[in-house]
């Protein structure tokens, strides 16, 4: 039920961001075609990457999905973030041809036609992408899909960008010549740095970066709660798509027998899994108390 409940989230998500872009890139190419304005081309060049990066993004989510098999025995979770790096290439990709054309503008400067058509169209594009937003960060707050979550972020700021291309449309219809290129090279500049964010966070999942320090301490206060349990160490976390995956040694008593040491770990893992309420690979080894006291006694005499 949980696969499936993903698997419904992430694809709802991409299906939307894929129709509500689509419909951006139409309005967008009309009234940059009337208008001519360099931050209209700017927003829609953004669009023709957002959906190209969409629909990359929904197809590698597809394999992403797989459950695990004979070759990929942890499952195909890293295809997310390699979808996240892909997206930040064409984030930077246009953002340096939009940073050049706006550049060319300041030494060019136009005089912008049928300013009203690109008012309504930049007004429409920012209530397409509150609807893409919102329906991302329902999405998020499901999965945590970090595929999902480069588009999110993306998104937020194309807000700020659209808002951007109304007002400099809007300076420019009042004789405030060098607002629209200078708009123009703005957004650029935010592209910019926005795919460098998402090509750091993709990189992470990718190195197999650990989980955050305040999942550890929890992953950590959960084990120790159990009341065979005399402590946990060695503790190894990442994450791969949707699936976080945990390694640990249990500290356990020398005279429980093998059946209830391995009842321990199962309940452990329980508990781990009812506190996090999400997909999780746990891996446990267990070690009598005996040779853990052993060990960090001759550690410490070294």
């Amino acid at each position: 039920m949980q696969h499936r409940s993903y698997e419904f989230w992430v694809k709802t998500a991409s299906l939307v961001t894929i129709v509500m872009v689509s419909l951006m890139i139409a309005a967008k190419s009309w009234a940059w075609l009337a208008s001519g304005s360099a931050s209209m081309l700017g927003s829609l060049t953004d669009s023709l990457m957002d959906i190209t990066a969409s629909l990359m993004s929904f197809l590698v989510l597809g394999y992403a999905l797989r459950p695990a098999d004979d070759d990929h025995r942890f499952g195909h979770g890293k295809a997310e973030a390699l979808a996240g790096l892909a997206q930040a290439a064409f984030i930077a990709g246009s953002g340096c041809f939009l940073a050049f054309h706006g550049i060319e503008r300041l030494f060019n400067p136009v005089t912008l036609k049928h300013s009203d058509l690109g008012i309504w169209v930049s007004i429409f594009a920012i209530v397409c992408t509150l609807v893409v937003v919102f329906v991302q960060t329902k999405v998020i707050n499901h999965t945590e899909s970090i595929a999902i979550k480069a588009d999110s972020i993306h998104y937020k700021g194309d807000l700020i960008l659209n808002l951007a291309v109304l007002l400099a449309i809007v300076l420019a219809k009042y004789g405030v010549a060098y607002a629209d290129p200078l708009f123009a090279i703005g957004v650029a500049v935010y592209l910019l740095y926005n795919s460098w964010d998402i090509a750091r966070e993709s990189a992470d999942h990718l190195m197999d970066k650990e989980l955050p320090d305040e999942e550890k301490q929890q992953i950590l206060a959960i084990v120790n709660s159990h009341q065979d349990v005399f402590g946990a160490h060695d503790i190894r976390t990442r994450q791969g798509g949707k699936i976080k995956f945990i390694q640990m040694h249990l500290e356990l008593e020398d005279s429980l027998s093998l059946i209830r040491a391995h009842q321990v770990a199962d309940e452990v893992e329980a508990l781990i899994q009812m506190h996090f309420d999400c997909e999780m690979d746990v891996l446990m080894h267990l070690d009598p108390l005996s040779v853990v006291n052993k060990t960090r006694q001759s550690s410490a005499q070294n």
